[in-house]
């Protein structure tokens, strides 16, 4: 009775509250190797006592490749904040001493059809943390290490025999640091588990995101980040057959795995994956029904979205495998299910990562076939025909699509000639095309998936990600490869340049993507600049709405010097700056007044309490890396007692209940001349306090009859827009839309945020069409609610403007296509 007892205990995690050691986690049916440093002399600190940190975890996982011949370790890489990226390659003697043997024949299975797979090992990649703050995940991953280096028995040598583990052991290191120090800062000698101490209760912005907010786990397909460029690197190179993405979620949860919920599982992921999923399920169950930890399956999460770790590997002939553990958020907390202690959370996880070896160990030859057999399909659905993407005006988005592209090992094309389709102007050198008779044909046709019908919902992350709208580029389906031309294998940028040394001046068409980089250069230097507000011809070359006009006279630099500072911006920005020898147009005259002045930006942005940290990370992100501009981050506990008045604008992301003083301040702020933008939900405090007179409508939803108090839940979801894509038709002659050559755009929407159109059409520079959808989901309510309404307004406030965007032109850092409009806001904000 006293033994059930214990294990009761265990089962909700009381039993390991006192001083754990590494026999609370490992089996105790094998052997260890002494000679294998355990962690605890290396990281000072028992596994569970305190939350790993990043520098002490990668000191040990070094060690235990110094001691060990079964592992191999590789640095891919740095982090935003410089931290490496550590990959351990775990397996038998024997096959490290062969490892880049077994790694080609492992991708030659998926290139022969007729492959004997029965004698070759199986690949397993195991990602821990890609939530810094879900740091169960990389703490079992230490103990993980060690058993793989340490354990000794007939078994386990079949094991490493018959696997390579690719393992992960941090996905999010700058996450994990700032989590592990606020975890054990607040940590008292007596662990109190009250949910309401500090210690369960991070500051802004938390642990989760890397250094620029981002959440990670939607980067695989994207790629915008370093360490998702490591570990989708590390993926193609050895295409998995399984990849483990261990996670945490709410405190009165238990333990999931996937499956997730059967319906929302993307149609392009073949039925046998989920089938072979729920299979390895079978296995994660029963070894933890051996130490009575309960879990759930099925009932949660989904298999839609292709960003995701859990989901990016089913579309590239692997299988995805999502856990979450109800997190301690700390060392101990009280749940619905007891204490639940940090080591408990930890020994989960570490029970998840054998099981998921041994079913990978016993399905071995069922699961190789399986994805020999999806590359075999995959060259059944091959076609003589290709997509060709681009952007006539716009060689640096383009440019950006096709990296993301070649990240993922898919085959890019220049086109022989140009060409014209639809109205679509297609040009070599701003042009790819992707023939599709290439292996990753299926991963293409994910990322260019328009869809439209669903037989779920709900999801649990965005139902739209196609990558044209997110670039904003051209695109056409169903090109002959007659006009395709070589195979591009070394991509690169277009060479800019200054055509000619002018003494009357320069212009810049503002249509290329790196144009605000360039002209935050120029008005850095101190010269000036001047913005077209109308269309015009010079020297038979057509200029839009938008080009940048730098004159030689009355500069900081003389005409020679001048000349070689533009050809520096050009070449590092991939522009090509046209010197003009005539001040005379066809339409405005270089000295015209539809020709303003640019003002040089000093821009600050709100952080902290009361803003969402994805959203300010991204425009972080966008200012800093993309465009070399400062960026002033202005936390809203102290924004009160700062000097504001320097500033040209101020960016306020989606945020919500922001502090009395923080308002005022902002009014005044912009009385005084200031450009002040907000997103989402911004834009109702913007109109509560007057900034903005937003007329908004909510959708009104007819009761629904017949449903039952356990649907309940679903049909109130349903409303949700988790995300989706749609058009708009634009005013190119308004300033908020300089730099676009066509008069609708591609937008990503995921609020239900309706603002009516002012009665006066040209204070409508943006506004969605009457038939808006363009792919993903949304109610009919919705839709009907949106179609015709404005995700933009503006209004004069004193001597400033006020600026509001109710979609996130910046989403996930990869929605280049509506990065402009915010460049425009920052830089011709007062000339709206």
């Amino acid at each position: 009775m006293k033994k059930i007892f214990l294990l009761l205990l265990l089962a909700v995690g009381i039993g390991s509250y006192a001083q754990v050691n590494l026999n609370y986690y490992l089996p105790q049916n094998v052997t260890y190797n002494k000679n294998i440093p355990v962690p605890a002399s290396v990281v000072g600190h028992e596994v569970g006592e305190w939350h790993i940190t990043h520098d002490k975890l990668v000191s040990y996982m070094k060690e235990l490749a110094k001691s060990s011949d079964r592992i191999s370790i590789e640095d891919r890489g740095k982090t935003f904040e410089g931290r490496p990226l550590l990959l351990l390659t775990i397996t038998s003697k024997n096959n490290q001493s062969r490892i880049e043997e077994i790694r080609k024949r492992h991708i030659e299975i998926t290139d022969n059809d007729g492959f004997d797979v029965s004698n070759e090992p199986i690949v397993v990649y195991q990602g821990f943390s890609i939530h810094g703050n879900e740091s169960s995940g990389s703490n079992a991953a230490l103990v993980l290490a060690y058993y793989l280096a340490a354990a000794e028995g007939e078994e386990v040598n079949s094991l490493l025999n018959n696997t390579v583990i690719l393992l992960d052991p941090v996905m999010n290191p700058d996450g994990l640091q700032r989590f592990a120090y606020w975890a054990n800062t607040n940590k008292a000698s007596n662990i109190n588990p009250d949910p309401n101490d500090r210690e369960y209760h991070e500051i802004w912005p938390g642990g989760r995101t890397n250094h620029y907010w981002f959440d990670m786990n939607r980067d695989w397909l994207p790629v915008q980040l370093p360490e998702s460029t490591a570990r989708v690197k590390t993926f193609h190179d050895w295409l998995p057959n399984i990849l483990t993405d261990h996670h945490e979620m709410g405190t009165n949860s238990t333990f999931f795995f996937q499956p997730g919920i059967p319906e929302r599982t993307n149609p392009l992921t073949p039925a046998l994956n989920q089938e072979l999923t729920k299979e390895i399920g079978k296995y994660h169950a029963k070894a933890l029904d051996e130490i009575g930890s309960l879990y759930y399956s099925e009932e949660d999460f989904d298999d839609f979205y292709y960003g995701k770790g859990s989901t990016f590997p089913d579309v590239n002939g692997s299988i995805g495998i999502l856990f979450e553990q109800g997190s301690s958020r700390g060392h101990a907390q009280e749940s619905e299910n007891g204490v639940l202690t940090f080591p408990f959370t930890i020994r989960n996880q570490f029970t998840a990562s054998l099981s998921t070896l041994e079913a990978a160990h016993k399905m071995r030859t069922k699961i190789l076939r399986y994805q020999r057999d999806f590359y075999k399909k995959s060259r059944s659905l091959y076609q003589n025909k290709a997509i060709v993407f681009g952007d006539e005006k716009d060689a640096g988005k383009t440019y950006e699509l096709a990296k993301v592209l070649k990240k993922h090992r898919v085959k890019l094309h220049a086109i022989k000639n140009d060409f014209e389709v639809n109205g679509k102007k297609f040009k070599k050198n701003f042009s790819y095309a992707i023939p599709l008779n290439q292996k990753n044909n299926r991963l293409v046709e994910a990322m260019f998936d328009i869809r439209k019908t669903f037989k779920d919902s709900l999801f649990y992350d965005v139902s739209a990600w196609t990558f044209d709208a997110a670039f904003g580029v051209d695109l056409v389906r169903d090109v002959s490869l007659n006009k395709v031309g070589e195979e591009i294998k070394d991509l690169r940028k277009n060479i800019g340049k200054v055509t000619k040394n002018s003494h009357v001046g320069y212009l810049m068409p503002w249509n290329e993507y790196y144009t605000p980089r360039a002209l935050n250069k120029i008005l850095e230097k101190g010269l000036r600049a001047k913005v077209a507000m109308k269309n015009f011809k010079n020297g038979g070359n057509s200029y839009d709405y938008g080009t940048i006009f730098i004159p030689v006279q009355n500069q900081e630099l003389n005409q020679r010097e001048l000349f070689s500072f533009l050809n520096k911006v050009a070449e590092e920005n991939n522009l090509s700056i046209t010197g003009v020898t005539t001040g005379q147009n066809i339409g405005i005259d270089l000295g015209s007044r539809n020709f303003r002045a640019v003002k040089k930006p000093k821009v600050a942005m709100l952080v902290g309490n009361g803003v969402t940290s994805y959203d300010a990370g991204e425009i972080w992100h966008m200012l800093d890396q993309r465009f070399d501009m400062k960026l002033t981050k202005l936390d809203t506990d102290y924004l009160g007692r700062v000097n504001i008045d320097k500033y040209t604008a101020i960016i306020v992301p989606n945020s919500y209940g922001l502090r009395t003083e923080v308002k005022n301040k902002l009014s005044k702020w912009v009385k005084n001349g200031g450009v002040l933008i907000g997103y989402r939900n911004a834009i109702r405090w913007f109109k509560s306090e007057h900034y903005l007179n937003a007329d908004i409508k909510s959708t009104k939803i007819d009761e629904v009859k017949n449903v039952s108090f356990e649907d309940r839940r679903l049909h109130s979801g349903a409303q949700v827009i988790g995300g989706a894509i749609f058009k708009a038709k634009i005013d190119r002659s308004h300033p908020i839309n300089f730099g676009y050559k066509d008069d609708e755009i591609a937008l990503f929407r995921n609020t239900t945020l309706f603002i009516k159109p002012d009665k006066k059409s040209y204070n409508n520079p943006i506004q969605y069409t009457d038939s808006p959808l363009l792919s993903g989901y949304i109610s009919e309510e919705n839709l009907e609610n949106l179609k015709n309404t404005v995700p933009f307004k503006v209004q004069r406030m004193g001597a400033g403007r006020v600026l509001g965007f109710t979609d996130n032109t910046n989403f996930r850092g990869f929605w280049f296509g509506t990065n402009k409009l915010l460049m425009n806001a920052i830089f011709f904000g007062k000339l709206m």
